[in-house]
């Protein structure tokens, strides 16, 4: 049986009366040359009954761009990655861009990514997870390659890629601060299982938001209570039994500090269900903006961005620097957090 040719792009011009060049311009969706509306639905109209689909292949190759930008995470089923992954989706389609994400959660993840990546298996990356398993050395081996890059990060330095950085220590000292002067003294955190279990094995926690706790803590006379520092921010099931277990401890919290506004919410559940009252028996306080916070009874205390978690400041920055505009200039976007003082404290 003889394979059905492959219709082209001529095909269509000659379907719908058009020159291949105005082909090009509707099905590649360019926008810098108006084509008229009665025109552009002849050309669709003509494609889809040709059955014709642009050769993105040879388009990438004519143009050297994957028109491809890649969302590095350490996981799924974190709100703020959903947010950032919204906003990278909306600038990237004004340019013509998908969006591709690769999940770093290991040492062997991380090398097939800066591999995957020094192809150039995309024209930029925003590397918002996995940062501690890519380490400084990978990050300059992609700068060294070429390749655009933002960094979420609170202490990289912009040397060879952007910076974005949310410092959360003033917000963390602020809530800490006002769980002090209600006269709480057992203070849990409810932590990331990678910051619980450095801490416990009397590691360097490599978590800011664990050492801007700690250092409030310190800094109003209290101290790390072991058997208040447990694993539980990753997940809210995780949240939800771990909170459990310190409530039923013989000593339970009178406050907890989570990691995580989404174990947080778990935390006000756990203590529902075992008949205590926020902020009452337990004062709550989570990290980072879900809109749960605002919807829960008692609404949700947090450490988070002043303001909604819009990123489209760190798209922008990323396709400025795909498009050479800021060539050879390293940018840093900070964006301090503040205490949100609501219902549960």
């Amino acid at each position: 049986m003889t394979q059905a040719r492959r219709p082209t792009s001529r095909d269509v011009a000659a379907a719908a009366e058009v020159s291949v060049a105005t082909v090009s311009y509707v099905m590649n969706g360019r926008t810098d040359r108006r084509i008229p509306e009665v025109t552009r639905d002849r050309v669709l109209a003509a494609a889809e009954e040709l059955g014709y689909a642009p050769d993105r292949a040879a388009r990438m190759l004519r143009r050297r761009s994957t028109e491809q930008i890649c969302l590095v995470i350490g996981s799924f089923g974190v709100p703020v990655l959903d947010q950032l992954a919204a906003s990278l989706h909306e600038t990237g389609d004004r340019h013509g861009f998908g969006l591709i994400t690769m999940v770093v959660n290991s040492p062997p993840s991380a090398r097939r990514a800066i591999e995957r990546l020094r192809e150039r298996i995309a024209d930029g990356v925003v590397i918002a997870g996995g940062l501690h398993h890519i380490g400084a050395d990978g990050l300059q081996e992609l700068a060294r390659a070429g390749m655009p890059a933002v960094v979420l990060s609170n202490a990289m330095p912009a040397d060879g890629f952007d910076v974005y950085c949310e410092p959360e220590s003033e917000a963390m000292a602020e809530a800490v601060g006002h769980l002090w002067s209600s006269d709480r003294r057992r203070i849990a955190y409810l932590g990331h299982e990678r910051e619980v279990a450095q801490y416990h094995a009397g590691l360097q926690v490599d978590s800011d938001r664990f050492a801007a706790f700690a250092t409030a803590l310190e800094g109003h006379g209290g101290r790390l209570d072991a058997d208040l520092v447990v694993a539980g921010a990753d997940s809210r099931a995780e949240g939800y039994r771990a909170v459990s277990a310190l409530l039923s401890a013989p000593r339970p919290p009178d406050a907890i500090v989570a990691a995580s506004s989404r174990s947080a919410v778990s935390t006000i559940w756990a203590a529902r269900d075992q008949g205590l009252n926020a902020p009452h028996d337990l004062a709550v306080v989570g990290a980072g903006a879900i809109p749960e916070a605002l919807v829960i009874r008692p609404t949700l205390s947090t450490i988070g961005p002043p303001g909604d978690s819009d990123f489209t400041d760190l798209a922008t920055m990323l396709f400025d620097r795909i498009t050479a505009r800021d060539a050879g200039r390293w940018r840093e976007i900070r964006r301090p957090w503040i205490y949100h003082r609501r219902g549960s404290t």
